[in-house]
């Protein structure tokens, strides 16, 4: 099962890095097979955040929608 080290931060409080984490419990006898670090390969330039403002049918496409975003300036 993948469980985020964020939701046991919720439960639990955790100071310790995921790899000593992953350790103590596979030690404990709940085996932690490995580590992903999921977004770490992104790059921060190409990765755009925006507010979604409103988003109508498109006029011309019945499977289509338009959103229209508001992508604060950096």
């Amino acid at each position: 099962m993948k469980a985020p080290i964020s939701w046991l931060k919720d439960m639990v409080s955790i100071e310790i890095s995921a790899e000593e984490l992953a350790h103590k419990m596979t030690m404990a006898g709940l085996e932690a097979e490995k580590i992903e670090r999921i977004g770490a390969e992104w790059e921060a330039d190409k990765v755009l955040v925006g507010e979604v403002l409103n988003v109508t049918q498109h006029p011309d496409a019945d499977r289509l929608v338009l959103a229209e975003v508001h992508k604060p300036i950096t």
